[in-house]
């Protein structure tokens, strides 16, 4: 499960988190250190998948338009040229959606003011479900984190799996919740043509997703996080610069590839958990989102932006439009 939560710089999660690049990360892309036949079975794997390259689509139907645009949520100096290609996409655009639009930030920040359990666990701790050794090493790693042991002992442990994904380097900017990543800055510029901003799903959905994951595997994913907890620069490095390159599909077999070589685990096991993770997180949310595109594009041309990983694959956004009727055009970068 590791594997999808490592990713949730490019699944777009109304959270609200907003990581920004700092010199202080010196992460390392681990494709530069791949054995060249490891990384060329790596590119085989992503090939295989529909719609395995490329950020930007565009979809057709009888007139009606939609185009697609994959995001990076995390912050990074990249952005201003994404920008550029992304922002004459808005042009003629009748409305933008986002996965957490506006009104779902705020309807977000009112539910956690309202009831904290979202976050936090009402009715035990982490110390108490976890083995001594494993809650030792994660205290600490939370307290690199800038979160004392005392508060994170409190969290859902879904909540601190996400947090482990994200080095102590940038933490800062976690915390400052900056509006500078991908999604904030396309959503900034469409406010700023009067363009209408609205959300793909409610503000709970990931909460309800979570929710449906059963408290052991929510541990067992934290376990899992715990064993490369001090390769998260590495990942966020690989993860961006993959992104950059239009190779949403091809981060994710590497990932893919080093969960099924962690230890203490059967290749079974990883493909199960990967599984019913990219069933939460990936496959159910986006056969709901077809129904609000198609809706959207009803009342004329749309831009729809969201993580890259929800465009490629069987289940990827392209290829249910495609089942749709809709035709598939890729945009240069």
């Amino acid at each position: 499960m590791r594997i999808l939560l490592i990713l949730l710089g490019l699944l777009a999660s109304p959270l609200g988190f907003a990581h920004a690049a700092t010199p202080s990360c010196n992460g390392t892309n681990l494709f530069s250190q791949m054995d060249a036949a490891d990384r060329a079975r790596l590119e085989q794997q992503a090939a295989a998948q529909p719609f395995h390259q490329g950020n930007y689509w565009r979809a057709t139907k009888d007139g009606q338009q939609v185009t697609l645009v994959g995001t990076y949520h995390l912050s990074d100096p990249r952005h201003d040229k994404v920008m550029e290609t992304v922002t004459p996409l808005l042009d003629g655009a009748t409305t933008l959606l986002v996965e957490a639009g506006p009104e779902e930030e705020a309807a977000l920040v009112s539910a956690v003011a309202q009831d904290p359990t979202l976050f936090v666990m009402p009715d035990t701790t982490l110390p108490t479900l976890m083995e001594p050794e494993d809650w030792a090493v994660l205290s600490e790693a939370m307290t690199r984190r800038g979160i004392p042991g005392f508060m994170a002992a409190k969290f859902q442990p879904w909540y601190i799996t996400v947090l482990l994904a994200v080095p102590p380097c940038m933490m800062a900017e976690v915390q400052a919740q900056d509006r500078s990543g991908l999604d904030h800055r396309i959503i900034d510029a469409a406010k700023a043509r009067g363009i209408p901003v609205q959300g793909l799903e409610a503000y709970d959905t990931i909460f309800n997703l979570f929710d449906s994951f059963s408290r052991e595997d929510q541990i067992s994913m934290l376990r899992a996080s715990l064993a490369i907890e001090d390769q998260a620069e590495d990942y966020i490095a690989t993860l961006a610069d993959s992104y950059f390159a239009g190779e949403s599909r091809l981060i994710w077999e590497l990932m893919r590839d080093l969960s099924l070589q962690m230890p203490g685990y059967t290749p079974e096991q990883i493909e199960a958990d990967m599984a019913k993770m990219e069933q939460a997180l990936l496959v159910t949310r986006n056969q709901g989102w077809i129904p609000v595109i198609e809706a959207a594009a009803a009342q004329g041309p749309v831009v729809v932006a969201f993580g890259a990983l929800h465009l490629p694959g069987d289940f990827g956004i392209p290829r249910l439009l495609e089942q749709q009727g809709w035709t598939l055009t890729p945009l240069a970068p």
